[in-house]
């Protein structure tokens, strides 16, 4: 195995050709830059990349919808005839797999050298609940881009357990699909990445589509209270971690979050902010943004979104003083501690409801659950963040078995 993992290495850097892009300063990101705030592209797009990139800007993030994305376009069709040859010998769902992960390697490489920052590349969401996938193919993207790829692993028992185990052996970890602060308390004492995020426009979207608010506020709450713990509970840390506000969805939120870690920004958000925003950026980490909730949010539990409760304190303690070793180790101590709502018992009709919902889950299906605590909000977003993910991987995915059969 160790031969052909040298030999699709190797395959992903035959022939990288992209012409390195050298960003050209920008007044607009220089000030918001001196916030605080790394600047990030969200897209796998070379040319919305290109288009919008700017010397303040230090990486690049895909996952498994962007990179759908970009494979849909056929632009890699040949790319993976030639892969076939290589992976022959692997039985037939292991070769997909395997043609997934070169894929990526190789998007995320020509982002690496085209524009010449950090890359976020995403792991195949089949190994969302193995322990020991997280780690090999962890690994083995660090193996082929050490000093720009950084490796996306998503909020589950198994995750945190599998981030652990890269970061503990010098890999950069990006963790993601978590909306809430109290989630990032978990994951900055369990997992210890070097990143962690806020999907915070999937929270107002949540709100919206559901009538439980106008969607204002909520994401920004839980972007700043994610902000302070985080910041807080690096700073007793040998390692720090650094939180990233993703899945922006207006120029708007550019000012209201200035001071964040990180934005990782759609480029057309980016754009709209350059166009219709001053530029006149400070720090807004200790604003308390209100939030619009309507008389039907009354038991939904909304403030989970940026509450962060003893219980929570006390999960995240107890995990990192001694990691479990499996998913439903951790799975049983959460209960234990009294946080079943983050880590829940789901039905296989219930995990059909998160799969059919798409990224914004029904809340009246879950109404009675999230009343008695046995889930919340922001475990609903997690979980059908990683569904959607899931989708566009298995398109991606028919895709490679179209062409290599």
């Amino acid at each position: 195995m160790a031969d052909l993992n040298t030999r699709i290495s190797d395959f992903v850097w035959k022939n990288l050709s992209e012409k390195h892009i050298a960003g050209k300063k920008d007044p607009f990101w220089v000030a918001l830059h001196k916030t605080g705030t790394e600047l990030w592209l969200d897209t796998g797009d070379m040319d919305e990349a290109e288009a919008n990139w700017t010397a303040e800007m230090s990486a690049l993030t895909t996952n498994n919808s962007l990179l759908n994305n970009e494979i849909q376009k056929g632009i890699y069709d040949v790319f993976i005839s030639e892969a076939k040859g290589i992976v022959r010998d692997l039985p037939a769902e292991e070769r997909v797999k395997e043609i997934a992960f070169i894929l990526n390697a190789r998007h995320g490489l020509r982002l690496a050298s085209k524009f010449g920052g950090l890359v976020s590349v995403e792991l195949h969401t089949d190994t969302a609940h193995d322990i020991k996938a997280i780690e090999y193919y962890g690994k083995r993207y660090h193996e082929i881009c050490p000093e720009q790829f950084i490796v996306k692993v998503p909020y589950t028992p198994e995750g945190l357990i599998g981030a652990r185990r890269l970061r503990d052996a010098g890999i950069r970890i990006n963790f993601t699909l978590e909306f809430s602060a109290r989630e990032n308390v978990i994951v900055t004492r369990v997992a210890r990445p070097d990143y962690l995020n806020v999907f915070m426009g999937r929270i107002g979207a949540f709100m919206i589509e559901n009538k439980l608010g106008d969607g204002s506020g909520a994401g920004e709450m839980a972007v700043i209270a994610s902000q302070n713990w985080v910041t807080a509970m690096s700073a007793k840390n040998p390692w720090q971690t650094k939180l990233i506000a993703a899945s922006l969805r207006n120029q708007n939120q550019l000012e209201l979050l200035a001071g964040t870690d990180v934005f990782t920004m759609p480029p057309k958000v980016a754009a709209a902010g350059h166009k219709s925003l001053s530029g006149k950026f400070k720090s807004r980490m200790h604003e308390n943004y209100d939030v619009s909730m309507f008389k039907s949010a009354k038991d939904a539990h909304i403030e989970k979104f940026w509450n962060v409760d003893d219980n929570v304190l006390k999960l995240a303690e107890r995990l990192s003083s001694k990691v479990p070793s499996t998913g439903q180790e951790l799975f049983h101590i959460a209960h234990e501690e009294g946080c079943e709502d983050m880590f829940p018992s789901l039905t296989k009709e219930e995990k059909g409801f998160i799969a059919s919902d798409g990224k914004i889950p029904v809340f009246s299906r879950w109404e009675n659950k999230i009343s008695e605590n046995k889930i919340a909000p922001d475990t609903l977003l997690t979980l059908a963040g990683l569904a959607s993910f899931t989708a566009d991987q298995n398109m991606l995915d028919e895709r490679i078995r179209g062409i290599i059969s």
